[in-house]
C-alpha cells in the first residue's frame, strides 16, 4: 500500500499515467566523490547520508515520481567482493538507504521502491537457493521499512532476474523487472520477447529494460518485450530506464564493453534535447515507467517531464528555472544567443565534440564471456597480480 493520500504504482499505471523514475545515483555520485569506480557499491547511502539526500532531493525537484532505495549491489556478495571491505554491514547500508528515500518521497509526490540486481553468487555458478538467499535478506530490510513497491533491476541472465521476481513476489508488494539487454537478447541469447514473458510468468507487474544501452536501443527493446507479453495472452505494464550515453557502436554486453568505459564516456552524453526525444519514442510505444540509470542527472529527467507535460497535466518545480525549449535565452545580454530561443534551432542540432583527432565510434572488446566462464568466477580475496597480468596480456591480444 502506498502512503495515506498518495496512488501506488499500479494505482497510476493502471489509470494510465506517465511516472518519471530517477536517474543513475551510481556514476552521479562517483563523479562528485561518493562512490568508488569498480566495485560500485552504495555504503555512501551510511557514510555520506547527506550526499544522498540531496540527490534524491534534486530528482524529485526535477520531477521524478520515484525514489529508488540507494541499494544498487548491495547484497553481502557484492560488498565484499574482490578485497572490498566495509565499515558498515549489508543490512545497514540497505536501512540507511531506505531511511532517506522515504524522507525525501514524503516531501512530495513520490514512492519509495527498493531494489536489487545481479549477484557475484549468480556468475559464479551458486544454486537457485543459494542466489535466492542473497534476494531474501536485502528484501527483508524492504519489507521492514515498508517500501511502496520493488525493483528487480540490473539483470543479463533472465534466470537471475526470475529468481529475484520469485522472491520479491512473496511479499504482496508491486514487482518490476528490468534487464540490462538490447535487442539481441540476454547472454544466454533468451530474445526480449521471450525474456518478458519468463518475468511476467514470474510474477513481475512491471517489464523493461535498464542500463547498458542508449534511450533508442532501450526504447525498440522494450517493443520487443511489449510484443512478446501481447503475444503470449499475458499483460503487464512498461519500463525504461535508458544510459544518458549514445551507444550505437555497441554489442550484447552493452557499454561495459565500449573502450571508453567507465571515465572518459563524458563525450557520448545526451543532451537534455535528446532527452525530450527519448521520452516522446517511449510514450509512443506505450512506456509509461519512463526514467533513467547510469549518466542521468536531474536535468535529464526535468527534460523528460517538460516533454510530457501535457500528458501528465504538470511541470515539475525545477522547470521554473528552465524556459521551454531554451526560451528563458530571450533574456541574454548577446542579441546572436536571444537568436536561439526556440525549438527549431535547438531540436535538429547536431552538436560537435570539439575533439578533432577523435572517432565518431569505438571498437567494443567483445571478450564474449559470461556465467560459468573461469574469467567471471567471483571471490572475496583481492584481485591478486598474478590474475591482473593474464587479463593485460589477454587484452593485448
Amino acid at each position: 500500500m502506498a502512503p495515506a493520500g498518495k496512488k501506488g504504482i499500479l494505482e497510476r499505471l493502471d489509470a494510465g499515467e506517465v511516472v518519471i523514475g530517477d536517474g543513475g545515483f551510481v556514476f552521479a555520485l562517483e563523479k562528485r566523490g561518493y562512490v568508488k569506480a569498480g566495485p560500485w557499491t552504495p555504503e555512501a547511502a551510511a557514510e555520506n547520508p547527506e550526499a544522498v539526500r540531496q540527490l534524491h532531493r534534486e530528482f524529485l525537484r526535477a520531477g521524478s515520481n520515484v525514489m529508488q532505495t540507494f541499494t544498487f549491489y548491495a547484497s553481502d556478495d557484492k560488498l565484499e567482493n574482490r578485497g572490498h571491505t566495509q565499515r558498515f554491514t549489508g543490512q545497514q547500508i540497505n536501512e540507511f538507504a531506505c531511511d532517506l528515500a522515504r524522507e525525501v518521497a514524503n516531501e512530495g509526490d513520490a514512492l519509495v521502491a527498493g531494489g536489487v540486481s545481479q549477484t557475484p553468487a549468480y556468475l559464479s555458478c551458486k544454486s537457485q537457493d543459494e542466489v535466492k538467499a542473497v534476494f531474501k535478506k536485502q528484501l527483508d530490510v524492504f519489507v521492514q521499512k515498508n517500501v511502496d513497491f520493488l525493483i528487480a533491476e540490473y539483470f543479463e541472465h533472465v534466470e537471475e532476474a526470475e529468481w529475484a521476481v520469485q522472491v520479491l513476489k512473496a511479499t504482496g508488494k508491486p514487482v518490476a523487472a528490468s534487464l540490462c539487454i538490447g535487442p539481441d537478447g540476454d547472454l544466454n541469447n533468451i530474445s526480449p520477447g521471450e525474456c518478458a514473458v519468463k518475468l511476467v510468468k514470474a510474477g513481475a507487474d512491471i517489464v523493461g529494460i535498464n542500463c547498458h544501452f542508449d534511450p533508442e536501443t532501450c526504447v525498440k527493446t522494450v517493443k520487443m518485450m511489449k510484443e512478446g507479453v501481447e503475444k503470449a495472452g499475458l499483460k503487464a505494464h512498461y519500463m525504461c530506464q535508458p544510459l544518458a550515453y549514445h551507444t550505437p557502436d555497441c554489442n550484447r554486453q552493452g557499454f561495459i564493453d565500449l573502450p571508453e568505459f567507465p571515465f572518459a564516456l563524458e563525450p557520448r552524453i545526451l543532451t537534455r534535447w535528446d532527452m525530450q526525444k527519448y521520452a516522446r519514442e517511449a510514450y509512443n510505444v506505450g512506456i509509461r515507467f519512463i526514467g533513467g540509470c547510469c549518466g542521468f542527472e536531474p536535468y535529464h529527467v526535468r527534460a523528460l517531464c517538460e516533454e510530457l507535460a501535457t500528458e501528465r497535466g504538470v511541470l515539475p518545480a525545477g522547470s521554473e528555472k528552465h524556459g521551454t525549449w531554451g526560451s528563458g535565452l530571450e533574456m541574454h545580454t548577446k542579441p546572436w544567443v536571444r537568436a536561439r530561443a526556440r525549438r527549431d534551432y535547438w531540436e535538429p542540432l547536431k552538436p560537435a565534440s570539439g575533439r578533432p583527432f577523435c572517432p565518431a565510434l569505438s571498437l567494443p572488446d567483445g571478450w564474449g564471456i559470461t556465467k560459468g566462464h573461469a574469467d567471471l568466477m567471483q571471490q572475496k580475496e583481492a584481485t591478486s597480480k598474478e590474475q591482473l597480468k593474464a587479463l593485460f596480456d589477454k587484452a593485448k591480444h
